[in-house]
């Protein structure tokens, strides 16, 4: 047992009560990865999927699903962001930078370019630790490029799907188009490329006064957030604030 100075006998008890949630919680999140590491083999990919990206000459260029696994690793982590952004979005959008120039329409969903914000300086530690990982819009490739000079993304993989079905088939894109944010991680074995796992808890019924918080243990801001005591907030992530891009 710890103490903090000042606290109330009141606050270490119910401290105490809350500490054993939160071992509960641990238990039952590695129980969960123990779960998600023990699924029995996905399907194969049923094509090679060609993207627009930049290669290693800094250059634009046609890259294989194949070519994103680099020697060695076997693992491929995509993030789908909705690249252009939900047809029913109203936040406000960028108006500074290159993506300003874009048309409402076909700039970037505020919550998935806040999400890429947190994400971009762990990809060089996840590469380190023998993962991949790359972005995935369907939008054209010099959109992708300017948002992440805008944003000060150095790290991150950005990839242009306009040219193939991906999103489409991994369930990033409705039937009507609309894009949708989707977490998604392949495989590499003996007999070709395999989906392992996405983040399917996104189109699940949520729990009452939820958001569905479908890659929700992976969302530093948010995560921070719960432990204030003011909690989530009933706001959103905008592209900047005060006139102001955030990176």
């Amino acid at each position: 047992m710890i103490t903090f100075p000042n606290e109330s006998a009141e606050y270490r008890a119910a401290r105490e009560t809350l500490l054993q949630k939160e071992i509960e919680l641990r238990r039952v999140m590695e129980d969960v990865a123990v779960a998600r590491r023990g699924l029995p083999p996905g399907g194969l990919v049923p094509e090679d999927y060609v993207f627009d990206g930049l290669g290693d000459d800094g250059k634009p260029a046609r890259i294989k699903l194949s070519e994103l696994f680099s020697p060695g690793k076997d693992t491929l982590i995509v993030y789908s962001m909705m690249f252009p952004r939900h047809p029913q979005e109203t936040r406000d959008v960028a108006t500074s930078g290159g993506t300003a120039k874009l048309a409402r329409a076909d700039q970037p969903c505020p919550s998935c370019t806040a999400l890429l914000d947190q994400l971009d300086g762990a990809t060089a530690h996840l590469e380190a630790a023998g993962f991949n990982f790359a972005v995935v819009g369907k939008t054209a490739l010099e959109n992708l490029i300017t948002l992440g000079r805008d944003r000060g993304w150095t790290n991150m993989r950005l990839l242009s799907s306009a040219g193939n079905s991906f999103k489409r088939d991994y369930h990033a894109e409705a039937d009507d188009g609309a894009q949708l944010p989707m977490l998604s991680v392949f495989h590499r074995d003996a007999d070709g490329i395999r989906h392992f796992w996405s983040s399917e808890l996104g189109f699940a019924p949520s729990e009452p006064g939820q958001d569905p918080r479908a890659v929700g243990t992976c969302e530093p801001l948010w995560n921070l957030m719960d432990f204030t005591p003011e909690g989530r907030p009933n706001w959103d992530e905008q592209l900047q604030y005060n006139g102001v891009c955030c990176h």
